[in-house]
């Protein structure tokens, strides 16, 4: 592909790979196959004519034979990107991938890690419109928007730029219904107000580890209880699909038990991981509750000893399948994290626990042909 997304770029700015084309085709009707009754012959029909039958017109075209669908096209709906700037002029190539190459979906963010200034929120009227000018470049299909909006300090859309002010899963985790369903509406309303119609959220790891910096320690896990877990979450995607929005459950398969952020170290949950982590995707799977599941940038030996779970067959495709049925849509954590980035030395587990730093480097393991072997893996067959 020689556009805006080159593998370099797409590195680069964060992309959460195989969610955006198949949540986009979540939820939409399905067409109904027209059902055509061959008419047997009636008993007082005149018997067949021995003459060859007049040549029939050619029958019209039908959806198979409309033009195929290139591969770069498929790909580049496959994936939700980052990018710098509030306005779409500010887009840039990003706005170019939108409109001309089929790209699936972005995703907004409010500070620029790198710079320390806005990156794509500033105020509600500014990422409404923003939001307004992207979707006008994909008019024939549905554009995915997504932002990380749990509440508390994992919020987009926040009250320094003009959002109402929201808990954290931690403060409302365990409390009554009424309680939660408030706090979730609150968020999935805040959300459809802007036109951003998926959340990566919510979190669905146990509180395992209180201290974890990633996960307890920010308050982002509704409880260590896996019923308390999936009961809350149920509630917030419920709220959510009322509101016109889609969820994404995070971070698979499990994250509470880390002592490593994964945004700026490797976490290594090896020893600490244990299989009740997957309850609450497993108790949301068997009650429909599932729109998407977040895979983490952890390392996971226990499941893969091989590979970060985010670049890993093993988690994407074959546990999660294992207890998440084949329909599962599943999305890479963005692929710059520390994580997903581990240098070609450190590809293994007992590798990692040496790596310091948490810095990408060049010769890292891989990732685009380990992404894209996942995803023809997963959702290859749905492409068409």
């Amino acid at each position: 592909m020689t556009s805006g997304l080159s593998r370099r770029q797409l590195l680069q700015g964060g992309a959460w790979a195989g969610l955006a084309a198949a949540l986009a085709a979540c939820g939409a009707p399905s067409a109904t196959p027209s059902r055509t009754s061959l008419a047997s012959p009636s008993p007082t029909s005149p018997p067949a004519s021995s003459s060859p039958p007049p040549p029939s017109a050619s029958p019209p075209p039908t959806a198979s034979s409309a033009p195929a669908i290139p591969l770069e096209t498929k790909i580049a709906r496959l994936l939700l990107v980052g990018f710098r700037g509030l306005t779409i002029d500010a887009a840039g190539t990003t706005a170019a991938d939108i409109a001309d190459r089929g790209l699936g979906g972005v995703i907004l963010f409010s500070t620029d890690q790198q710079t320390g200034k806005p990156r794509n929120i500033t105020s509600p009227k500014q990422v409404t419109r923003l939001v307004k000018d992207l979707r006008a470049l994909a008019a024939d299909r549905t554009l995915l928007v997504a932002t990380d909006q749990e509440g508390g300090k994992v919020a987009r859309l926040s009250p320094a730029t003009g959002f109402p002010a929201v808990a954290s899963q931690a403060q409302v985790g365990g409390r009554s219904d009424a309680v939660v369903t408030a706090w979730a509406e609150s968020i999935a309303a805040t959300l459809a107000s802007v036109g951003i119609n998926l959340n990566l959220a919510p979190v669905v790891d146990l509180n395992v580890n209180p201290h974890n910096p990633a996960i307890g320690a920010l308050g982002r896990s509704f409880s260590a209880d896996p019923d308390v877990v999936a009961h809350d979450a149920a509630i917030a995607v419920d709220a959510h699909r009322a509101a016109g929005v889609r969820t994404a459950l995070k971070h698979f398969p499990g994250l509470g038990s880390a002592t490593t952020n994964t945004d700026f170290g490797v976490a290594d949950v090896t020893d600490t991981w244990s299989r009740t982590e997957l309850e609450p995707y497993r108790t949301l799977l068997a009650a429909g509750k599932v729109d998407s599941i977040m895979v983490g940038n952890l390392v996971n030996g226990q499941v893969d000893a091989d590979a970060p779970a985010s670049l890993s067959k093993k988690t994407v495709t074959d546990l999660q399948h294992a207890g998440a049925g084949p329909k599962t849509v599943a999305a890479l954590e963005k692929l710059k994290e520390a994580s997903a980035t581990l240098p070609a030395a450190a590809a293994t587990p007992s590798d990692a626990r040496n790596v310091t730093g948490g810095q990408g480097v060049a010769g890292s393991i891989r990732p685009s042909r380990l992404v894209f072997r996942t995803l023809w893996d997963q959702l290859g067959t749905k492409w068409e």
